[in-house]
């Protein structure tokens, strides 16, 4: 029944903002800003840029021969742009504070792939779901190195990654507290497990992506003392093992400032922990990492300067707590940051319809099912045709989707250059929450993964079929 609430919740927003696109009025004054891919650089993969054929290329490869062979709706990305981000993490944090980890949030984009290129740059994970679990551990990746995340775990969730000898769960409410000390002690076991706080700070950022105000549904509130009722109860549980605290405040964060409130919340209570039950944490996870660059105009800050900022704020409450650094270990789970401007989408423009005096549609062979973000969250991304981008956008457009909905809308009223029918259509920025929130609406197979390097194209999740939507489907 609550996924059934959630997704009418869901469904409801995306029908309302598609009323509310279907009847916005085009802005008249809106004029092309004459950009091409040079001009955006920072919101491309690494590995772009105009080839000899003046096609846009990623990685070595020609984006309009990848969407001959592959086809279209495609999700594309840059596997050394993948690497790099999270390398700059590691390095940042290895600079600032040594022992240290960062766990990539796998809820932006999970798959075998993902998982063995995190076992080969010495990465950790941030699982949200026992299906991501599942996708880690048949990549063969160290169960002793996943975050077990969410707010109401499964009893068989839990099961599994026990038994599985996951690193750490976050415990989330009282309920699960029981819940793992019941289910380790059924093992034998002594499980590592973390508490999740809400420091009570509000990033700014939108408003479904908020996780760390006093108003959420995770964690346990300190001003409401729950974190230090939280703190008693694991302590004095026989089959767990408190590592220390976790907080995340959001998503898509800029002002990275709020960092060192949430951080000063976190010690604050640290502080009424020592003196209660004489606890000081081993581990501290402060949860996801800056925001990304969807828009030319976006401009967030750099890896380095995030870290130094946390870190910075760690150092100074741990010497007022009288803990020395070299006896805590931060965690980061950077997700979106690491992934979203390493992918792109590629659709083919099927149709034009001109509305004299209020908007152009261009409509390709994808849309909400491979992209609910636009819908969901207000998103807004920046486009190219493959095939003319070293061209200057000349033209304004509303990108549409082929679903039967009025909001099924990619991006309105956008700078490309002018389009035409057959054309290879580029979002940018497409790395991070599209590929998992995709859905089969309209029984729509979701479409492949492929992963870019070194002039290679290597598919690492298929196309779905008509007979994969038939093999559920039991009748």
């Amino acid at each position: 029944m609550a996924l059934a609430n959630e997704l009418s919740a869901i469904l409801s927003t995306v029908f309302v903002k598609g009323y509310e696109m279907a009847h916005l009025e085009h802005d008249p004054t809106l004029e092309p800003d004459g950009l091409t891919l040079a001009d955006l650089a920072h919101v491309a993969p690494l590995g772009a840029r105009v080839n000899a054929a003046g096609h846009m290329e990623v990685a070595g490869v020609d984006l309009v021969d990848l969407a001959t062979a592959q086809g279209t709706a495609l999700y594309v990305m840059d596997e050394a742009h993948i690497r790099a981000q999270l390398n700059a993490y590691q390095a940042a944090l290895a600079e600032c504070w040594p022992e240290s980890a960062v766990a990539y949030a796998g809820k932006a984009f999970t798959c075998k792939a993902i998982c063995r290129l995190l076992t080969e740059e010495g990465g950790w994970l941030d699982a949200s779901s026992g299906g991501e679990l599942a996708i880690a551990l048949a990549a063969g990746f160290a169960a002793e190195q996943v975050i077990f995340h969410g707010n109401n775990k499964t009893e068989q969730e839990l099961i599994e990654a026990i038994e599985a000898g996951i690193g750490r769960i976050v415990l989330d409410c009282f309920e699960e507290i029981e819940r793992v000390q019941r289910l380790a002690a059924d093992r034998g076991v002594v499980q590592k497990v973390l508490l999740r706080i809400k420091p009570g700070v509000v990033a700014d950022t939108h408003s479904h992506i908020i996780t760390g105000a006093e108003d959420s549904k995770f964690g346990f509130g300190i001003s409401d003392g729950w974190a230090e009722r939280a703190t008693e109860q694991v302590l004095e549980a026989a089959n767990l093992e408190l590592m220390g605290l976790h907080c995340h405040i959001g998503s898509q964060i800029f002002a990275i400032d709020v960092y060192q409130q949430a951080v000063g919340a976190l010690f604050r209570l640290l502080g009424q922990l020592k003196q209660r039950f004489d606890y000081l944490p081993r581990e501290l996870n402060l949860g996801g990492g800056v925001g990304s660059a969807y828009r030319v105009e976006h401009n967030p800050p750099s890896i380095s300067d995030f870290v130094k900022t946390l870190t910075d704020a760690v150092k100074i409450h741990c010497e007022q707590l009288g803990l020395a650094p070299s006896e805590l270990k931060l965690i980061v789970e950077p997700g979106r940051s690491i992934v979203a401007n390493a992918g792109i989408t590629l659709y083919t423009v099927g149709a034009i319809k001109q509305l004299e005096g209020i908007r152009t549609f261009v409509a390709v062979d994808g849309g909400m099912t491979d992209n609910i973000r636009t819908a969901l969250y207000d998103a807004r991304y920046e486009c190219v045709i493959a095939n003319r981008v070293g061209e200057p956008r000349d033209a304004i457009v509303t990108v549409a989707g082929k679903h039967c909905e009025s909001g099924d809308v990619v991006m309105i009223d956008a700078s490309i250059q002018t389009p035409q029918v057959g054309d290879t259509l580029v979002i940018m920025t497409t790395g991070a929450y599209n590929q998992s929130m995709s859905s089969n609406y309209n029984k729509q197979p979701r479409p492949a993964v492929v992963w870019l390097a070194d002039g290679v194209a290597r598919e690492v999740v298929r196309r779905e079929t008509y007979a994969d939507l038939l093999a559920t489907d039991v009748g």
